[in-house]
C-alpha cells in the first residue's frame, strides 16, 4: 500500500511508470480490481471538485457525470470503482483507507498544490502517448499560467465554517476513530470549501453565467469568462442552511456584485414566479437618481429572472424564506 509521501511527493519519473503500468493493464474480467496507483487516486481527488459521488449509488453509477466515465475508461473500471475511491477521499467510507483521508485533507486544504500536482500527472500522461482525446485536462488547470479557483469562498465566513466543523468532528471522529482530530477537522473543512465550490458552479452553469436579475455576462477578449463579476449565493444563506441544502443548486442565484448584495439585503426580492420584486424606497430611489436607476430601473432590472430555457428554478422554499426572513422583515443582513 503507497505512503502519503508517495502521493504528495509524487515525482515525474513515478508517475511516468504508473501510466505505463496502466497502459499495459488487462480488463478484469472477474475478481478483484487491482489496486489503485497514486496517479488514479489523485485524478478521482480532482474530479471530486466537479462531481459529489453521493449523488449517485450502486444502481446508478452508470449515469455520473464526466470526468468519472471518462476516468473509468482510461484506468480500464467500471465507474463504480471511480466513485468508491472518490469516497474513500472524503472519509466518508468506514473502512477508507486513512492515509487516502490524509492525502485528500492536505491537497484540498491548499488548491495550489493540488494544481501543481494536477499538472503533474496530466504532463506525465502525455509524455507516455495519452492525449487530451483519452485524458482531457477536466480542470482547465494544464497550462502552467492557469489557475484553479474555488467559487463562491467569498459567501463562506471562516468563523462559520469552523463552528461547523466542530458541530460535525465528534461523530466524524465515532464512525473514524482511526483519524486524528487535527485530520478530520482540516478534510471537513476543505470538504466544505469544495462542497461550496461544486454548488457556485453548478449555479453558474444553470443560470447560463448571467445575472438572473439584469443578464450582465462579462467574456474576455480570449474568450474567458471575466472573475467575479458573477457571484452564486445561496438564497437560504448557508450558515442557515441545512448540509444538504448548501450544495443545492435550486438555492442558489447567479448575480453580478450590485445585485447579489442587494438581495442578500433584501433591497429585492423573488416571488414563487421568479417575478421580481424592489423594496418601495428603492424603486423611488430610482425614479429621481440617474445612478440608482442605472442599476435599479426597469432596465436594467428585468421584471422575472432571467432564466435559461433548460434551467432549473429556484425551489419555492427558499425563496419563501428569503422573503419572510429579508425582504417582509427588512433585515440588511
Amino acid at each position: 500500500m503507497p505512503e502519503v509521501r508517495e502521493y504528495l511527493d509524487l515525482t515525474p519519473m513515478a508517475a511516468r511508470d504508473q501510466w505505463n503500468s496502466i497502459k499495459e493493464r488487462k480488463p478484469v474480467v472477474e475478481g478483484r480490481q487491482v489496486h489503485f496507483l497514486p496517479v488514479e487516486t489523485l485524478l478521482c481527488l480532482a474530479a471530486s471538485l466537479l462531481v459529489n459521488h453521493r449523488r449517485y449509488g450502486g444502481s446508478t453509477s452508470h449515469k455520473a457525470e464526466e470526468p468519472v466515465p471518462t476516468l473509468a475508461r482510461l484506468f480500464l473500471r467500471p465507474n463504480s470503482s471511480v466513485l468508491a475511491k472518490m469516497a474513500n477521499l472524503d472519509g466518508s467510507r468506514p473502512n477508507g483507507a486513512k492515509h487516502e483521508v490524509e492525502v485528500s485533507a492536505h491537497l484540498l486544504a491548499s488548491p495550489e498544490r493540488l494544481a501543481a500536482t494536477y499538472r503533474l500527472i496530466l504532463s506525465a500522461a502525455r509524455s507516455v502517448g495519452i492525449d487530451p482525446v483519452a485524458l482531457p485536462d477536466f480542470l482547465g488547470a494544464e497550462e502552467a499560467t492557469a489557475r484553479l479557483d474555488l467559487l463562491g469562498q467569498e459567501e463562506l465566513d471562516q468563523a462559520e465554517v469552523e463552528a461547523a466543523v466542530q458541530r460535525a468532528s465528534a461523530s466524524w471522529l465515532e464512525r473514524r476513530p482511526d483519524l486524528e482530530e487535527r485530520v478530520t477537522e482540516k478534510l471537513l473543512v476543505a470538504a466544505a470549501r469544495i462542497g461550496q465550490h461544486r454548488f457556485a458552479t453548478g449555479v453558474l452553469r444553470n443560470h447560463g453565467h448571467r445575472c438572473v436579475f439584469c443578464g450582465l455576462s462579462v467574456v474576455a477578449a480570449g474568450g474567458e469568462r471575466a472573475r467575479r463579476m458573477l457571484i452564486a449565493s445561496h438564497i437560504k444563506p448557508w450558515r442557515t442552511s441545512e448540509p444538504a441544502e448548501r450544495l443545492d443548486v435550486q438555492n442558489g442565484l447567479a448575480a453580478c456584485p450590485t445585485h447579489d448584495v442587494a438581495f442578500d439585503t433584501g433591497l429585492v426580492t423573488v416571488n414563487v414566479d421568479l417575478r421580481i420584486h424592489v423594496r418601495p424606497a428603492l424603486e423611488h430611489l430610482a425614479r429621481i437618481d440617474a445612478a440608482t436607476r442605472g442599476a435599479f430601473g426597469r432596465p436594467p432590472l428585468a421584471e422575472r429572472l432571467l432564466l435559461p430555457a433548460e434551467a432549473v428554478w429556484p425551489a419555492e422554499r427558499y425563496l419563501t424564506w428569503h422573503h419572510e426572513h429579508v425582504y417582509q422583515e427588512g433585515l440588511l443582513v
